[in-house]
């Protein structure tokens, strides 16, 4: 039975999310149907966590639990809200005159499956980018200084990180003319995704781990050896990972338990605020390939 639950955990979720989502948007109600399917999917998520961890030795505290929240609330949150109202704003106002291609007589389903994938691609060069050249990678260390992954630090980035990642999605998603609608669905689609790729818990996602980015996929990007840890940068689907051959799963071992990055990340937050432009000033700003 257990082996059961965790292979319908993660579609499973995701679908009640979406359903529910799907249901406010239709009755009006889309701000509460957020909430609530956003929430209650925490809170789901944070018992499974109790319930049926994948890794065990990520349930004690890592006594990052303030900075974690602060990270999501003040960093990430603001970030997003900033990138996401310019992008709305913008829409609303002066649809670009080179998105005129976009499918608009499509069902709304069609049009946001199509603006994740234009969207994916901006998150993914976005997060490349940020494993590659030393000068981004200072912000992003911010995340990938925990040393466990439970869905309370899936918000934990640095403002400059939110704001470097949300841009070059809403970016691509602009260009391409998607309606405001659209692209807050694929907000909205992006927020549960996010909570279901960090959590500590015992998913099997078999063949969906072709086409979305999944927890099985994501806890190797988490590893400390960059030579394995440099993969997966997909948010959402793995397309991008795929198409330019930085798609990883082993078959024969699991990803080691012990996550994190070599970087001096300090432990306050403020410390980490801080972190990339001390950073900055230490080292050659455009030497590339973290350490």
């Amino acid at each position: 039975m257990r082996a059961l639950i965790a292979r319908l955990l993660w579609p499973g979720l995701l679908g009640l999310c979406i359903a529910g989502y799907w249901w406010g948007w239709q009755s009006g109600h889309a701000v509460l149907a957020f909430n609530a399917t956003y929430f209650g999917l925490a809170a789901a998520l944070l018992l499974l966590e109790w319930l049926m961890p994948y890794e065990p030795a990520w349930v004690p505290s890592d006594g990052q639990l303030f900075n974690d929240i602060a990270h999501t609330v003040m960093n990430k949150g603001l970030g997003q809200a900033i990138a996401a109202s310019l992008a709305i704003i913008g829409v609303s106002q002066s649809p670009p005159a080179v998105g005129g291609w976009w499918p608009e007589s499509w069902p709304l389903a069609a049009q946001v499956a199509l603006a994740l994938v234009a969207g994916e691609f901006g998150l993914y060069w976005a997060h490349r980018t940020a494993h590659e050249f030393r000068a981004i990678w200072h912000w992003h260390a911010i995340h990938h200084s925990v040393t466990k992954l439970w869905i309370v630090n899936t918000g934990r980035f640095h403002f400059l990180d939110s704001l470097w990642k949300t841009g070059f999605a809403l970016a691509v998603a602009y260009l391409a003319g998607a309606p405001r609608d659209v692209i807050v669905w694929v907000l909205a689609i992006t927020a549960y995704i996010g909570f279901l790729t960090h959590c500590n818990v015992q998913m099997v996602c078999g063949p969906l781990n072709w086409i979305f980015s999944t927890p099985e996929l994501h806890r190797w990007h988490h590893n400390r050896d960059p030579i394995e840890g440099n993969c997966n940068y997909g948010e959402n689907l793995i397309l991008w990972d795929m198409v330019f051959g930085t798609r990883l799963l082993p078959a024969d071992r699991k990803p080691p338990s012990n996550v994190g990055c070599k970087d001096p990340v300090p432990d306050s937050f403020l410390g980490q605020l801080a972190y990339p432009f001390d950073a900055w000033k230490r080292r050659d700003f455009w030497n590339k390939k973290p350490v």
